[in-house]
């Protein structure tokens, strides 16, 4: 078991002000000519990651990666992917890694992905979807020493479809997590979006170990604000800054806790592929820059 916390890690990170997330999204089709070697996809995509990571790593809080873009790949994908998170962990001691796999299944599968994820690949923390409950994820949640990040209300279109949903939590939830008490039976009980619903269950429920975070989008602000009231300090995982045109001063305003902090403000195709040109490493670096300053001018301002 390896013997980086990632809470530690990521608290490190924010002690030092740096709060901003590089995903590592290297979809080999926009990866400059500069980059590319040609019919060696892996090379490919790690020079192109190794560049990056080269000019972005002494202001960024943490590395994210998305493992289709890797899987879509085959075994080059992968060894690219294998061979990024090594690099980091080898030339950026301390950086926390974020596998971005949205992985859930029932609990014996799971216990491969927990595998792939933590030993294999040896990410720090890792994305995961709720829907199949707390049980089939406990692989994930008993493994104190990563972060579990669970998907709550997403920055992508349509997100609200499920998302938004009205539902009524049971008597015995209001009661366990300090809602407003009401009589049993009465005629009007609580009624809440079920993406508050999870934040709840998450926060009072599946936190036993101090190892969950959530994933909410920049794109609702509104939303985000309202978790971060029902969380406290947990982490929580922003991406939808930059392509997808997230509001930064709205985003943090919404998103730190009373000291704060508790952001991971992911921006990818708005750093990585700042440009196609043979400067893309250093355009990366100039954006990661920017988002970082002003990440911290807000932050001044609170």
């Amino acid at each position: 078991m390896s013997n980086r916390n990632f809470r530690e890690l990521l608290q490190t990170k924010w002690d030092q002000g740096r709060f901003v997330c590089v995903g590592l999204d290297s979809e080999l089709s926009k990866i400059p000519e500069a980059a590319q070697h040609h019919n060696d996809r892996m090379n490919t995509v790690f020079t192109f990651n190794t560049q990056i990571v080269a000019t972005t790593h002494e202001v960024v809080g943490a590395y994210k990666l998305t493992s289709a873009f890797y899987e879509a790949l085959g075994e080059a994908g992968w060894a690219a992917l294998r061979q990024t998170i090594n690099l980091i962990k080898h030339s950026v001691p301390g950086m926390p890694i974020i596998l971005d796999a949205k992985r859930a299944d029932i609990d014996n599968t799971n216990k491969g992905y927990v595998e792939m994820a933590f030993e294999y690949l040896g990410v720090d923390a890792i994305t995961v979807h709720p829907y199949m409950g707390q049980k089939s994820l406990q692989p994930f949640l008993d493994r104190a020493d990563k972060g579990i990040f669970v998907l709550c209300r997403t920055s992508n279109p349509g997100a609200g479809e499920f998302q938004d949903l009205v539902i009524t939590p049971s008597w015995d939830d209001e009661m366990n997590w300090g809602l407003p008490s009401r009589s049993r039976g009465e005629s009007e009980p609580t009624r809440m979006p079920l993406f508050q619903y999870l934040a709840y269950r998450v926060s009072r429920d599946w936190n036993e170990k101090g190892n969950c975070g959530l994933v909410v989008g920049a794109t609702a602000p509104k939303e985000l604000a309202k978790v971060r009231e029902i969380v406290g300090d947990m982490p929580i995982l922003i991406p939808g800054i930059g392509a997808q045109g997230g509001d930064l001063e709205a985003t943090l305003k919404a998103g730190v806790d009373a000291n704060g902090r508790g952001v991971i403000i992911n921006s990818s195709r708005g750093i990585i592929f700042a440009s196609s040109g043979a400067d893309f490493a250093e355009a990366a670096g100039r954006e990661t820059e920017k988002l970082h300053h002003a990440v911290t001018d807000i932050l001044k301002s609170k």
